[in-house]
């Protein structure tokens, strides 16, 4: 349990201590929304590394050569715990946008900084309000913020299985025109979500794919690009079990 009090009370510390530091990125905001990203990223970087420590985990980073550098883009991922964000954000090397469950919009501070990151909370019961995200996620890529999301809806609680990718998750890079890159997580669930909860030791691997251009696939492919990445991420997952 000390695990789960060092990284609960160092989240709880930040989100109060950085209250001025809330002000000022807002003021920074009105005259230079793009300083604002940046400072809020490296930030945001600094406090997710930190909880990374104080949780010991240790996480292999793989294919990050496989990143396109000049341009945004769509990271599509499997999702088994709430440490997925935070062992992912801190490798991002441009302004990404994570797209969260609505009822994160109700987390007093965290829902700031979580907007300054330019993330967006998505309404899965709202069919009209889902599309108003999906079309505020389009404009983001555009303006070259990159998008992260995880499309099986809902963390897997099924160790070496993947939820049905939706559809709907992809029509982001199509519309805005970017590159997908698969995002493979394996065992971040033994961090917290395993022993919950408690947090213990754990070895997790990432492995980015290659970026997938969905003009360059064939026709029948552009029109199953759920299944298509999802076989991708299956069979890293499958490579990379079998290393931890």
């Amino acid at each position: 349990m000390i695990r789960l009090i060092l990284v609960s009370g160092f989240v709880i510390l930040f989100l109060i201590l950085s209250m001025p530091i809330m002000f000022v990125e807002w003021i920074i905001g009105k005259y230079n929304p793009e300083l604002k990203s940046r400072s809020s990223l490296a930030i945001v970087n600094w406090a997710f590394r930190c909880v990374r420590f104080l949780a010991g985990t240790r996480v292999d980073y793989l294919g990050e050569e496989n990143i396109p550098a000049d341009t945004p883009v769509l990271y599509i991922g499997n999702h088994r715990s709430f440490f997925d964000i935070v062992l992912t954000y801190t490798r991002v090397p441009r302004p990404t946008g994570y797209i969260a469950k609505k009822s994160m919009e109700n987390v007093p501070l965290l829902n700031i900084w979580m907007r300054n990151l330019h993330c967006l909370f998505l309404d899965r019961e709202n069919i009209k309000a889902g599309m108003q995200t999906i079309l505020a996620a389009i404009d983001l890529m555009k303006n070259g913020t990159s998008i992260c999301i995880f499309p099986e809806g809902t963390r897997n609680k099924d160790e070496g299985t993947l939820l049905p990718f939706h559809e709907g998750s992809f029509k982001i890079a199509s519309k805005a025109n970017c590159p997908i890159v698969p995002m493979t997580i394996n065992n971040s669930a033994a961090v917290f979500e395993n022993q919950f909860p408690k947090i213990k030791k754990a070895h997790v691997i990432i492995e980015y794919g290659k970026p997938i251009y969905i003009k360059e696939l064939p026709k029948e492919q552009q029109k199953k690009l759920a299944p298509y990445v999802q076989n991708i991420i299956m069979e890293t997952y499958n490579k990379n079990k079998e290393n931890l």
